[in-house]
């Protein structure tokens, strides 16, 4: 286990590197998280770089193809700093981004707060617990040049390769009587190409996803907050993205979300 020291230092690295947009090939040994606590505790410290409260969490790697990208065998949570929200129809830049993907999504947002607890919650107290449901699209990357390598205690510490995410409008109140496992979107690159995703490629369900997120963080002591946003990973396989793409994540009925990067 690492030290708190060494979790600082290890902290303020991966920080400086995320801010100025460099790679490294790994954290120094001394540094490096060995397991997912360690890895978590790292995170955790982002919080204490803003002024503002998070603005909520993401999950990476709910689906085959998410785990493959960044090569780790189950999900990730991770924290979303409020500076790195933006809303639909904003610009973002691309140009220090290594993984250059954008991911159509599912986002919650809690309406009462599930805290941390030995009772491992269920889908419908989740459930329960939403306000309501909104359309998003994340942008991640990673501080580290061979993200697929770098294991899942390290992809911890770098925050579940965070780095922005839109958040669009509102669904309507409809979602609720929606099988979301079997509901089928679409992310287009406009003028170059469309890809289809659903609903069921985020663990089976985004329902199930903002479940496995609640029991993940009870166990490592946290919970999540009313008006927090939990955004419930990728519907489709990522879509490949270059500097000047305009990108739309098109939910047919519930609406649609878009980010310009440039």
């Amino acid at each position: 286990m690492l030290s708190s020291e060494q979790r600082q230092t290890a902290s303020d690295l991966l920080w400086r590197h995320w801010q100025e947009g460099r790679r490294m090939h790994s954290l120094p040994e001394a540094l490096r998280p060995a397991t997912r606590e360690d890895g978590y505790a790292i995170q955790a410290l982002i919080e204490r770089r803003s002024a503002k409260p998070i603005f909520g969490w993401k999950i990476a790697a709910t689906s085959r193809e998410g785990q493959a990208h960044i090569g780790v065998d189950g999900p990730l949570a991770g924290r979303l700093p409020a500076e790195r929200v933006v809303a639909s129809g904003a610009t973002l830049p691309l140009k220090s981004n290594l993984m250059k993907v954008a991911e159509i999504e599912f986002a919650f947002r809690l309406g009462r707060d599930l805290p941390p607890r030995t009772k491992p919650y269920s889908i419908e107290e989740t459930m329960n617990a939403v306000d309501a449901l909104h359309l998003g699209i994340e942008v991640p990357d990673s501080r580290f040049e061979d993200f697929v390598t770098a294991g899942a205690p390290q992809l911890l510490a770098d925050d579940a390769c965070a780095n922005y995410f839109v958040i669009g409008p509102t669904a309507p109140e409809q979602w609720r009587s929606l099988d979301l496992s079997q509901y089928g979107l679409k992310g287009i690159v406009a003028g170059r190409y469309d890809r289809d995703g659903k609903g069921g490629n985020v663990l089976g369900d985004p329902r199930i996803a903002l479940t496995w997120l609640a029991n993940e963080l009870s166990e490592i002591g946290v919970g999540l907050k009313a008006g927090q946003i939990a955004t419930t990973g990728t519907c489709l396989l990522p879509l490949e993205v270059n500097s000047g793409d305009e990108v739309t994540g098109d939910f047919g009925q519930l609406g649609r979300v878009s980010v310009r990067l440039s």
